[in-house]
């Protein structure tokens, strides 16, 4: 009788171990914590440019879809992240839903929303995500022009401060420029060259500038060499429509101290059909 409890006992501890070892692993973050209080020199960093259409895929346009937007930038795993096209407790995508703050919560980055326009009692504009921690944060509402068949819609320019190597700083911005109105959206690029030159230290641009390599907007704001893109002097990769890209009008641009403490390493769009209607833009640059 000893023998058959004894013998019993030892089948419950080695049940319990068993029990034990095939425990599922606690799930992953997205990205991985790691050192992100500034950029050091000699450091690549990714940037990515990404108009989500408010997180509504084209082939679904009653659904929002915020974690296939998360999973694009999980997947590429860039540093900072400009992003158009972003809802914030709107009744389109849920009164309840911050677009920016889900985006930031899904993917372990850090957040800065730039309102442009009040939009079914929520709002709407453009976002950045950072890896890095954020020092400040600016928001630029850029400007209209009145007349002609369409009225123009406001537009904003997002920008955070990041610390970088030596008591250094970069900027990074979002922004995204009115489509039909040519003289609006011109109007705009003169006000992000006005910015651009009372930064004192490199900024990196990203955004839909709905203007297409060689148009009037794009050669206003690369004029004098201000901004310059890593794909400008060769050809830049189509990113609209994302089902059949034929067109660039998402771009990447550093300012002209950017140019000189940054080096181009890629530039690229990413594959992603499905979940917005542009294709996300990437490059990846090595601070000096």
């Amino acid at each position: 009788m000893r023998n058959l409890i004894f013998g019993a006992v030892l089948l419950v501890f080695a049940a319990c171990g068993k029990s034990e070892k095939a425990d599922p692993k606690p799930p992953e973050e997205p990205n991985p914590p790691q050192e992100t209080t500034m950029i050091k020199n000699g450091q690549s960093i990714k940037v990515m440019a990404y108009n989500i259409r408010h997180a509504s895929p084209p082939a679904q346009p009653t659904v929002i879809n915020v974690p296939g937007i998360a999973a694009v930038i999980n997947r590429e795993k860039p540093d900072f992240v400009a992003l158009q096209e972003v809802d914030v407790n709107t009744r389109r995508s849920g009164t309840s839903l911050n677009q920016a703050q889900a985006l930031a919560s899904q993917t372990g980055m850090k957040v800065f929303f730039s309102k442009s326009v009040d939009y079914q009692g929520g709002e709407y504009g453009n976002a950045i995500l950072s890896r890095y921690n954020i020092v400040r944060t600016i928001r630029y509402e850029l400007p209209i022009v009145t007349g002609g068949t369409s009225t123009p819609e406001i537009r904003s320019l997002a920008v955070i401060e990041v610390a970088a190597e030596g008591g250094q700083k970069v900027y990074f911005g979002s922004t995204h420029l009115e489509v039909d109105h040519v003289a609006t959206r011109n109007a705009q690029v003169d006000r992000i060259r006005e910015i651009a030159s009372n930064l004192d230290a490199p900024f990196i641009l990203g955004g839909d500038f709905n203007a297409q390599p060689g148009s009037e907007s794009i050669n206003r704001l690369i004029a004098g060499n201000l901004f310059k893109s890593g794909c400008i002097n060769n050809s830049c990769p189509f990113t609209f429509p994302a089902s059949n890209a034929n067109r660039t009008i998402d771009f990447i641009f550093l300012n002209q101290k950017a140019q000189t403490d940054f080096a181009v390493q890629t530039y690229t769009t990413v594959d992603e059909k499905n979940a917005s209607d542009h294709l996300p833009v990437l490059s990846q640059l090595k601070y000096k």
